[in-house]
């Protein structure tokens, strides 16, 4: 074999074409580790070891000769260079080899022989890798992807059911990273086939059939979080030797306490990636409904009706049909939900008058399709069971025995009431939910296929391979180097995720030292957002978990709050229209009592919220002003979402915690990704992110500030799915097709706003509100009664009134006081960069 230059990885066509093979000697040391300097060791301790070096189109490794283990990949990129000679090597005939990650020293026996590697690596990779070698548009490592098919999420439950079926389609290898994962959540509810679709199930049956599954947690600071990373871990390690599991960082010895991994990634067989805010976890499973409550399949019936149930059933509008989109959540794909003619049960109401897409299927006939008469979920059996209540779900077929739940033991959760505890009991409830109301989940997410999930792949075995490095547990051969497939193969997709269309595609990161040893840093998400915003024509809509920006270069440096800033401005001047819709949560997701204050993270995080928006001169508004004075309000809008329910015949609110972190801009452009608009996830030495940004280049006729425009299929669907989940189905279609019109700005988005905004205000008092500009007033507010507790039946009649869960965002919430941590909290002990 080594006469004939060939080995056991030169003929696999997903890695691309043969290149040069051969027996080598090399230097050990070299690695770019954070913390120690790029030799890694002094000259005296350099270790050489023969090694059979392999060249391929977009890596290189070596391998011992005598197991044919591989021990080392090095990965083609822009910094990618060879030199010869001693000068360079410090070695007579040697070979240096540079990327980001690592200088390779080779020793050669004779200086012809080192001129024919380094002429020979060199002309490979420029005939076979050389996109590689080139930096791309917004820094990014990866290329812009033409005709690439993609397809976006609303919302977990079309997502998870997708990554759930793609995952059963996997041949070769599934590679996972979250920054939280929970082994024992249902990808596929209700749930009704058992543990089928529970994802330790999944990954468990994809291992039996010789599937490869590497996952990679991030290890959290165990005093600051509750994820319980290594539960997560020793779970999935134990269901097969098939799946392999590492946690990084090691906070004491790779210094990082404060950043943490943050993008959630699903890549399968190197071919489909699915990109987005979605961690495969608790809390996450949600649909375009936000619903409030889960107590079983049917309401507890109470000896006394409520006035505000009485109505229920005469609310219920069975003749409501979705709207169609190209990709509707609630058009599931699967043949489950026949639009039979069931009238909605009106037990199993979320709010009042909003009539259920799921009430249109009967669950019951599902079973007998899938040959199960009953439900075998997990959590079927229910303590409370004995309390006297009538719980069977109506489906005028018999009942159903057990419970359809969508939200199982800890998934059923209200973090900002109370945060996650004892995660190794995943179906035990930890909230109660006969008298707390859950806080739905608002997030988005993204698939692409082909090329672009071959530059998500490349990310992840690129964190994989230096994670093996970095920590000694893991340089077993158990945890074997990762390899990536060639983008020659990238287009022969066995595996296709229905539904998605054809866009140009660019992968884009945030990426260090630390989180992928490379050498210098990327933040390609932030030049991303800056560069689109600035060149946007008519209107940015934005849904963020976060928004901490406006640069002062002390405290906060992305700069993505001036660009809005700046853009608007320069419409002001131009006289032009533009809109900038921002939807941020509420609340931020730390647990804390706003009825008190909220606690000091809550508040710091607060604090930083509404810099960025509207208090002092550095933030968007304050720009603004300066300039137009009030006329900024013709420009852009900030928004939360809420919604109401009746929970055992009380009437109840919540925010919905929007967890997106989406860019939409002119119905052309779309980024979506885990990257959340602050510091932590923009600058790219902090948190590891992953994005992606999509360019439409199909296009559909439509209307942009009253004249026809040619709209994005990916983009402009994506919108309007958007604005039909948060203004309600009810608005008509025709409203929603031009979002920069002075009709639907201010009549439909603004307006919406304000009187959702002012029913809640009328009958939850709900906190945030503008009347508490202080913690006095806030004590004063929350003893005041409120009119539905007082008045259910009036406050039932206020309630239809709203539309969706839009609601304006309260600008004066305890603006008169300080809201960063008092000296001596343990928050006021870490460092200012925690929050932003």
């Amino acid at each position: 074999m080594e006469f004939l230059g060939v080995s056991q990885l030169s003929f696999i066509p997903d890695l691309g074409p043969k290149g040069i093979e051969g027996m080598i000697m090399k230097r050990s040391g070299g690695h770019r580790i954070p913390g120690l300097n790029c030799c890694g060791q002094g000259r005296l301790c350099y270790r050489w070891s023969k090694r059979w070096l392999v060249v391929k189109d977009s890596f290189l490794l070596y391998m011992k000769p005598d197991s044919g283990a591989i021990s080392f990949v090095l990965l083609v990129d822009k910094e990618f260079s060879i030199k010869i000679g001693k000068k360079e090597t410090e070695t007579k005939y040697g070979l240096r080899i540079d990327n980001l990650s690592r200088s390779l020293i080779l020793k050669c026996n004779s200086y012809r022989h080192a001129l024919w590697w380094g002429q020979g690596i060199e002309e490979f990779i420029q005939k076979n890798g050389k996109n590689f070698l080139k930096g791309h548009r917004f820094g990014s490592y990866a290329a812009v992807q033409e005709n690439t098919l993609a397809k976006w999420y609303v919302n977990a439950k079309g997502y998870f059911e997708d990554v759930a079926n793609a995952m059963e389609a996997a041949k070769e290898e599934i590679f996972i990273t979250d920054w939280w994962l929970s082994p024992e959540i249902f990808m596929k509810r209700p749930v009704v086939e058992g543990n089928r679709w529970r994802l330790d199930c999944i990954l468990r049956r994809k291992a039996q059939q010789g599937v490869k599954i590497f996952v990679m947690l991030y290890k959290e600071v165990e005093l600051a979080l509750g994820i319980n990373s290594e539960y997560s871990k020793r779970t999935l390690m134990h269901l097969h030797p098939n799946i392999k599991v590492m946690r990084h960082p090691d906070h004491v010895s790779s210094t990082v306490y404060l950043w943490a991994h943050h993008e959630k990634l699903v890549v399968i067989d190197q071919s489909i990636a699915f990109v987005g805010g979605i961690d495969l976890a608790y809390g996450r499973w949600d649909d375009n409904e936000h619903r409030l409550t889960d107590v079983g399949s049917a309401k507890r019936m109470t000896a006394t009706k409520s006035a505000s149930t009485i109505n229920l059933s005469s609310l219920a509008e069975p003749d409501q049909q979705p709207t169609i989109g190209p990709q509707l959540e609630h058009q599931v794909k699967l043949p489950l939900q026949e639009n039979t003619d069931d009238t909605p049960d009106p037990s199993r109401m979320k709010g009042i008058g909003r009539p259920k897409k799921f009430a249109r299927f009967s669950i019951y006939r599902q079973l007998h399709r899938h040959g199960l008469h009953h439900a075998d979920s997990v959590s079927s059996v229910d303590s409370d069971s004995n309390k006297g209540s009538i719980r069977s779900l109506k489906t005028g077929v018999g009942e159903l025995l057990g419970e359809t739940r969508f939200w199982h033991g800890k998934d059923y959760c209200n973090f900002v009431f109370k945060d996650w505890v004892q995660l190794d009991k995943p179906f035990a409830d930890f909230i109660d939910r006969y008298t707390m109301p859950r806080m739905p989940w608002h997030d988005i997410s993204s698939v692409v296929h082909g090329k672009a999930a071959r530059d998500v792949a490349r990310h992840f075995i690129q964190r994989w391979n230096f994670t093996k490095i970095m920590k000694p547990k893991y340089r077993s051969l158990s945890y074997p180097f990762l390899l990536p497939k060639s983008q020659q193969t990238a287009d022969e997709l066995k595996y296709q995720i229905p539904e998605a269309v054809c866009a140009n595609v660019q992968v884009l990161r945030s990426a260090a030292d630390w989180s992928a040893g490379i050498k210098y840093h990327e933040e390609s998400i932030h030049s991303a957002y800056v560069n689109v915003i600035a060149n946007s024509k008519h209107y940015i809509y934005i849904e963020n978990q976060f928004f901490i920006s406006c640069a002062d270069d002390k405290v906060v440096s992305n700069r993505i709050g001036d660009a809005i800033a700046q853009r608007i401005l320069k419409a002001h001047r131009e006289n032009k229209r533009c809109r900038v819709y921002v939807v941020i949560p509420l609340l931020p997701g730390f647990e804390g009592d706003i009825s008190t204050g909220g606690g000091n993270a809550l508040q710091a995080i607060m604090h930083f919220n509404y810099r960025t928006m509207c208090r002092g001169d550095n933030s968007i508004l304050g720009q603004l002003k300066a300039e137009i004075g009030d006329q900024w309000i013709n420009y852009i809008s900030f928004c939360g979402l809420r919604n109401y329910a009746e929970l055992e015949g009380k009437l109840v609110t919540e925010l919905i915690y929007v967890h997106s972190k989406l860019m939409i801009v002119d119905d052309n452009t779309v980024i979506i990704g885990s990257a959340n608009i602050n510091d932590r996830s923009m600058l790219g030495k902090r948190d590891s992110e992953m994005a992606i940004i999509v360019q439409d280049t199909n296009t559909i006729p439509s209307v942009m500030d009253g004249e026809n425009y040619e709209a994005g299929r990916f983009a402009q669907s994506l919108r309007l799915q958007c604005f039909r989940v948060v203004l309600g189905n009810s608005s008509d279609p025709s409203d929603l097709q031009d979002p920069v019109c002075d009709k639907f700005f201010k009549e439909v988005w603004v307006a919406t706003a304000a009187r959702n905004a002012t029913i809640f205000d009328k009958v939850f008092r709900c906190l945030p509100s503008d009347e508490v500009t202080n913690l006095a007033q806030l004590r004063e507010f929350i003893t005041k009664p409120k009119l539905a507790c007082e008045n259910p039946a009036k406050a039932a009649e206020e309630l239809k009134k709203i539309h969706g869960f839009l609601v304006q965002f309260p600008f004066r919430f305890l603006d008169e006081e300080n809201l960063l941590p008092s000296v001596g909290t343990k928050e006021s002990m870490v460092p200012m960069e925690t929050w932003t």
